[in-house]
């Protein structure tokens, strides 16, 4: 081989490595680009809202309650966006998986077939389990968080909207004292608006005074900040028997960015929040038995862990 052609091998070998590096370098640049549109998709805030859990009986004897609360309404697919994009931190005083004087921990809201996924992962595989494929928007999950460590939380709403914004389907996570849960998931077919009334079967024993019959309407409205007003949210679950509307019950709340000062305002002003919960449903489990209202045993929880709506 004469040096010519050495001369002109060596050139074309030097342009298939440049080449090479170029699509490698347009791949790497397109993946960064992917990752950037995605961080930006999926930018919302995770909030702390403050405001009160209601419930009403109207029979056989009448009984009502109202307490102040916070709960934390978390943007999944944007924290899991930012988590790719490494810019995701926990407060000083909010932590994720980990101590904090509040935190969220993911394995809080998954049941055993869930373990050791993310509750991001959880919720999406709930959704492509039950042949929702276009909630492709945010998720938001809204909860009392962990405070000083502990949490109970008797309904947990996980939101999940479609690209256009549009509410798609809501799974409410129902907890009971006994250590049991059930989902019921309302997903109509269309979007979600706000007050529409949506139905399920009651399926999962909740309290001692009242039997596993009946059914839960369910309505939710959310109304976005403006003019410097908070974000408000509003769930209403109301059971109904045979004989009509029995209890009525709504969690609302004004929603405040969710930073160190927000989260310590609320940590003070509800001391022991979640401790609190738990001793609060004691204590009016008490006046109904003093009252003499009538008492169900508890059944074995239901055989399927989610519930669909009624159509």
């Amino acid at each position: 081989m004469n040096e010519a052609q050495k001369a002109r091998e060596n050139l074309s070998e030097a342009g298939r490595d440049d080449a090479g590096e170029r699509a490698d370098k347009k791949e790497t640049d397109n993946k960064n680009k992917a990752d950037e549109e995605g961080a930006m998709a999926f930018s919302a805030q995770d909030l702390i809202l403050a405001g009160h859990a209601r419930h009403r009986r109207l029979r056989p004897m009448r009984n009502a309650f109202s307490y102040g609360v916070y709960t934390v309404r978390l943007a999944l697919r944007a924290r899991a966006a930012r988590e790719a994009a490494g810019t995701l931190r926990d407060t000083r005083i909010f932590a994720h998986n980990r101590f904090g004087l509040l935190s969220f921990h993911d394995r809080d809201h998954l049941g055993p077939e869930g373990e050791g996924a993310s509750a991001l992962e959880w919720i999406e595989s709930v959704l492509r389990k039950n042949d929702i494929h276009d909630a492709d928007g945010e998720i938001y999950l809204h909860a009392f968080p962990r405070v000083m460590g502990y949490v109970f939380n008797p309904v947990s709403f996980w939101l999940c909207e479609r690209a256009d914004g549009a509410l798609r389907a809501i799974l409410c996570e129902v907890r009971n004292t006994f250590g049991e849960r059930h989902c019921y998931l309302l997903a109509p077919g269309g979007p979600i608006l706000n007050g529409v009334l949506l139905s399920a079967k009651k399926e999962f024993h909740v309290s001692p005074f009242f039997a596993v019959e009946g059914e839960y309407d369910f309505r939710f409205m959310s109304v976005p900040p403006k003019a410097g007003k908070p974000f408000r949210f509003l769930a209403r679950i109301d059971h109904k028997d045979a004989a009509g509307p029995v209890l009525l019950t709504s969690l609302s709340g004004a929603g405040r960015p969710l930073r160190d000062a927000s989260a310590l305002r609320v940590f003070f002003a509800y001391p022991l929040l979640t401790l609190g919960v738990v001793a609060k449903i004691h204590w009016q489990a008490l006046k109904l038995f003093v009252k003499r209202a009538p008492f169900f045993g508890k059944p074995p929880p239901p055989v399927q862990s989610l519930t669909r709506e009624k159509k």
